[in-house]
């Protein structure tokens, strides 16, 4: 598939790029990672808030920016490993626009912004991120239950809980959240799990709660797509840079015809997730019927090929590459972590195989 940005979503894309390239280049990624235990720039997250990124999607009449922008933005993320929970909290954005009712307008304002961190609660099976019977409930005005990597939740200032009973939003209670830390091969993610016994308000109940969450799955397996997309494409650029840099036998290693055949297996990889992705965005922004199905096709193929794309990169460099102080390891384990998460490879795949029964029929 042959995709081209609008002018509009073009310039977005560049002058993100820009953006991160000067407050946020990978280099400044690594800091974050090892030295904030936060695991983002509160500042930064701030100044996306006002550029107004972070309620990028939410609808037009919201100042939404669509499903197309924000897979480009999110690809430019992949591309610096940019640490935090933009993500997150845009997807939770749109959850509360949804939701709809005073208090659901108040937090969606305040997210939208960058003043408050607000991401979703739902997994609660420790062996998979995927989506399991839910157990946490809200009833006179309290929501109780356990909830499992929930994507910086120990920094949110409130939390929207999935129960039986529907979305309960939670703010933070005056003594801080019971966290547990849940660590990952990405040292840069920050997923914990939480016990539940606090006061909530339910914004929107069971009925309406399963369609929203549904649409915000969705939207997550887009954007983690499109952020291993973004790793993919700096993975490989960096890594045929270094084949026309270092030299063996008096040459570039990049002139030897096996390195070669390597990168252009991984440029076919990347390419073909880019069209993947951005056909997934496309049905996304125009409401097609089966925009679930084209966003776990993108999910499905980019977990297996950003982990060889990324891999492979670090095989280009050889020796060094495994080191601590290259930048490849950290492409490489945002993508296998974010292979488990917002629908797992295999969970995607399963989705993929039975829409694709129902659409052949």
């Amino acid at each position: 598939m042959q995709f081209e940005l609008n002018e509009d979503q073009a310039l977005l894309k560049s002058s993100t790029r820009e953006l991160l390239e000067s407050e946020s280049p990978i280099a400044q990624s690594r800091a974050v990672m090892e030295d904030n235990p936060d695991g983002f720039a509160k500042d930064l997250h701030a100044q996306l808030g006002e550029l107004g990124y972070i309620g990028i999607l939410q609808t037009d009449d919201a100042g939404g920016m669509g499903a197309i922008a924000f897979a480009a933005v999110l690809a430019e993320m992949g591309r610096v490993a940019f640490p935090g929970p933009f993500m997150d909290v845009a997807v939770a954005v749109r959850v509360l626009e949804d939701c709809g009712g005073d208090t659901a307008a108040k937090w969606q304002q305040a997210a939208a912004a960058g003043e408050k961190i607000v991401v979703l609660a739902r997994g609660e099976n420790m062996t998979s991120a995927d989506d399991a019977k839910v157990a946490a409930s809200f009833a006179e005005g309290r929501v109780t239950g356990r909830k499992v990597f929930i994507p910086f939740g120990a920094q949110a200032d409130a939390l929207l809980v999935e129960t039986q009973q529907g979305i309960a939003l939670v703010e933070r209670p005056d003594s801080g959240w019971n966290a547990t830390a849940l660590t990952t091969l990405d040292h840069s993610q920050r997923f914990v799990s939480i016990e539940f016994d606090d006061a909530g308000e339910l914004l929107c109940e069971a009925g309406k709660a399963s369609e929203i969450l549904a649409d915000a799955a969705r939207r997550s397996t887009l954007g983690a797509s499109a952020v291993m997309l973004g790793c993919m494409e700096s993975a490989l650029e960096s890594g045929v840079a270094y084949t026309k840099e270092r030299e063996a036998f008096g040459v570039p290693i990049g002139s030897f015809q096996g390195l070669q055949h390597r990168a252009a297996d991984m440029l076919i990889k990347t390419e073909s997730t880019r069209s993947a992705v951005f056909r997934a965005a496309w049905a996304e922004e125009n409401d097609e019927p089966d925009a679930g199905y084209l966003a776990s096709v993108a999910k499905a193929w980019a977990g297996p090929s950003s982990r060889f794309v990324c891999g492979q990169s670090i095989q280009l460099l050889g020796g060094v590459g495994y080191t601590w102080e290259y930048d490849q390891h950290m492409w490489l384990k945002r993508v296998k972590t974010f292979e488990s998460f917002y629908g797992s490879t295999r969970a995607s795949t399963e989705h993929v195989l039975a829409s694709s029964s129902h659409i052949n029929a």
